[in-house]
């Protein structure tokens, strides 16, 4: 499912820029700049460029756990999977249990299919007290329990989610999506309809709306999202999958 791949940008846990204890005001400043300036290629999507800042903050703080994380996260968009597990290792090594370095350190594991692994580390990171970004945890949790099949623990995690953050539509479409599939159309209809009628509405969200409807014997409220999807998203897969009656695919 797309939606849950997007989660891969909504997972990534950092805080930027930081300074470690010890270290001189004049170097954790130096570190500080460096890692300002890596964010923002992180962000740009330079992650090559965003790496080379990365290393100078850390040749300023050695032990800044925030670099640490940044360059593990760039070392994921690279695809450079190892080495980004030993940025995140070697934060924990400065900062054991800190939860934004096993979030993210616990998705790195689910993209690599490490779902025991990756589902072993979420729960470490929420059960950190006072953890400020429970609800990014918990939807991604979900999202790699959906990835490792299993449906239920995904429905509780992306209900944990939603009491902490409601609203979210990436919880709101996964929620739909797992409730479809178990065939509970009416409780998978709640979610649909408040992401459909949302801004934040997309092809994949109306054409699960409309496989809901349908599950439910509403056929005028289909016609209405396959407009809906016809008029925005005329090249979509999805207006394809309708257009085929593929509705159970």
């Amino acid at each position: 499912m797309l939606m849950a791949v997007l989660s891969s940008a909504l997972s990534a846990c950092t805080t930027v820029p930081g300074g470690s204890p010890g270290t001189s005001t004049q170097a954790t400043e130096r570190a500080k700049l460096r890692l300002a300036l890596a964010a923002g290629y992180f962000e740009q999507a330079q992650y090559a460029v965003a790496l080379d800042e990365v290393k100078l903050a850390l040749q300023s703080d050695p032990a800044s756990v925030d670099a640490l994380n940044l360059q593990g996260l760039a070392l994921m968009r690279l695809d450079q999977t190892q080495a980004a597990t030993q940025s995140f290792e070697q934060a924990l090594r400065f900062k054991p249990s800190d939860p934004d370095t096993l979030h993210n350190l616990a998705w790195l594991r689910c993209q690599q299919g490490q779902y025991a692994q990756a589902d072993r580390t979420f729960e470490q990171a929420l059960a950190q007290p006072s953890y400020l970004r429970a609800a990014k945890s918990w939807t991604s949790r979900g999202l790699c329990q959906i990835l490792a099949g299993q449906h239920a623990a995904a429905l509780q995690s992306l209900w944990r989610a939603e009491a902490l953050a409601p609203g979210q539509a990436l919880v709101n479409y996964n929620l739909g999506w797992i409730l479809w599939r178990q065939g509970d159309f009416s409780r998978a209809q709640s979610y649909t309809r408040a992401l459909n009628n949302s801004p934040q509405a997309n092809a994949e969200s109306l054409w699960l709306g409309m496989r809901v409807e349908r599950a439910l014997g509403n056929p005028h409220t289909v016609a209405q999202l396959a407009d809906q999807l016809r008029k925005r998203y005329p090249m979509s897969r999805e207006l394809q999958a309708y257009e085929r009656g593929s509705f159970d695919e």
